[in-house]
């Protein structure tokens, strides 16, 4: 049984550090004020004890997998989660949630020219020879998270021969988490001071600032939907996404060795029918799981709140396995080009969220916070930015994301579908031609567009 403890064990250290990573946000003056997230705090502490070797013989390559998974299952999850019952409607979180999708497809291309014309320059002024495409993979890290950047750095590495692709996409997506929560906790608590937001109840409380809730305050994490005596709720819950898990990967092995015989140019249809793109199948099979589930009646056997519980867990484990992933070795020999692209790609997606946020008229500032969240990491760090200006998510935004993260497979799918997977294969004057008129098209489509419907609906959420 020795050779069945080293995955379990990786587990129960990224646990333990969640655990850490906890009481110093407890407990830490500096990190209780600057609202540092216990999953990011944890994550940290578990770099710093690889970086010198105070690592209980883990390798940092040890966590890529759980990095994948957990970003994987925090999506699935995420869209397995449906309406709350008696949930007052504003109106249609379609508008809301299609801007939202709008804007992170613009930020998905406006991050890979940012990462390639950043690299092109560092080559050209220090003479390296450093792959565009390392410059490109920012946008994996950043906008989609660990999971996609392992995903595509997997393929553009082994299929496409970009050397260091995976651990350049892992440091980008540890930058991105880190970039959220730089730049948007400061712009959160900022606004909320101003009054900007909505959620007049929103307030840094003691509850808030420490990181955990005193006894007389503490919530209720859901209610339980099977008896006890018969399966444990959060047992079935996590069943029900684990036949979604199987769902999926009964599908890939179904239409990937179909779509390996088929080519398209110099590239072979099946990598887009690989389990390296596992998220975005994954997606759909939840979708159209939860509608089934809904149709025949057996959506109350999902519990909301305990689906939530579960996508934040995965969230959380996920942040902390992306940190400790990240190669020291090949930071510390790479670093000025990394940093050159992390703080570019950081400052040009929060210019894009804000600006464009400002043409919003109500809820402007909590839509275009939450999707720096959502571009610089994932939607669990845009929802943890959210609840800073709408603790209660009493407004629409946290349904909107919902709505969102089944938008984007449309708004995205001739990138993340199509291009991105072969974007090796391509000339550059079709990957610029093709990323700079979508980030054109939708910057129309953001500033007429919703222009329009604002105008004619009096808010986008009316």
């Amino acid at each position: 049984m020795l050779d069945t403890f080293p995955g379990v064990l990786a587990f129960a250290f990224v646990a333990g550090l969640l655990v850490l990573g906890t009481l110093l946000r407890a407990q830490v003056s500096f990190f209780r004020n600057a609202l540092v997230p216990a999953s990011l705090l944890a994550g940290l502490v578990g770099f710093l004890l690889l970086l010198f070797d105070l690592d209980f013989g883990f390798a940092s390559t040890q966590f890529q997998g759980f990095a994948f998974h957990f970003f994987t299952l925090s999506f699935m999850s995420l869209v397995l989660t449906g309406s709350d019952p008696g949930t007052k409607k504003t109106g249609s979180i379609a508008p809301g949630g299609l801007w939202l999708a709008t804007i992170w497809t613009m930020s998905l291309v406006l991050q890979a020219l940012l990462g390639l014309l950043v690299v092109l320059a560092y080559n050209g002024m220090t003479g390296a020879q450093l792959s565009e495409f390392l410059g490109i993979i920012v946008t994996h890290g950043f906008t989609q998270g660990p999971g996609q950047a392992l995903a595509m750095g997997n393929i553009w590495e082994h299929d496409h021969g970009i050397t260091n692709a995976i651990s350049f996409g892992v440091i980008y997506a540890s930058a991105g988490f880190v970039a959220a929560f730089v730049v948007g906790v400061p712009v959160a608590r900022w606004a909320v001071q101003k009054g900007l937001n909505a959620n007049t109840s929103a307030r840094l409380d003691k509850d808030f600032i420490r990181g955990w809730f005193a006894p007389e305050r503490r919530e209720s994490a859901g209610q339980q939907i099977t008896h006890p005596a018969n399966v444990d709720s959060l047992a079935m819950h996590i069943g029900i996404l684990g036949i979604a898990y199987l769902l999926t990967d009964a599908w890939l092995n179904f239409i990937g060795p179909i779509a390996a015989t088929v080519s398209l140019g110099e590239s072979n249809l099946g990598l887009m029918f690989s389990h390296n793109l596992f998220f975005l199948h994954g997606l759909m099979v939840c979708v159209l799981l939860r509608k089934l589930m809904d149709r025949f009646g057996l959506g109350q056997f999902i519990d909301n709140n305990t689906q939530r519980r579960i996508t934040g867990s995965a969230v959380d484990f996920m942040v902390v396995a992306t940190l400790l992933a990240v190669q020291v070795s090949l930071l510390a020999e790479f670093w000025l080009p990394i940093l050159l692209v992390c703080l570019t790609v950081a400052a040009g997606t929060a210019l894009l969220c804000f600006s464009f946020g400002r043409l919003l008229g109500q809820y402007g500032v909590e839509r275009a916070l939450t999707l720096y969240g959502c571009c610089c990491g994932s939607t669990g760090s845009g929802i943890v930015l959210l609840r800073i200006l709408d603790p209660d998510l009493s407004t629409p935004i946290a349904r909107e994301l919902a709505f969102f993260n089944v938008a984007v497979i449309v708004t995205s799918l001739h990138i993340l579908g199509f291009m991105a997977p072969l974007l090796p294969t391509f000339s550059w004057p079709v990957l610029v031609g093709v990323y700079g008129g979508t980030f054109l098209l939708g910057a129309l489509i953001a500033i007429v567009g919703f222009k329009r419907l604002k105008r004619t609906s009096g808010q986008l959420d009316n």
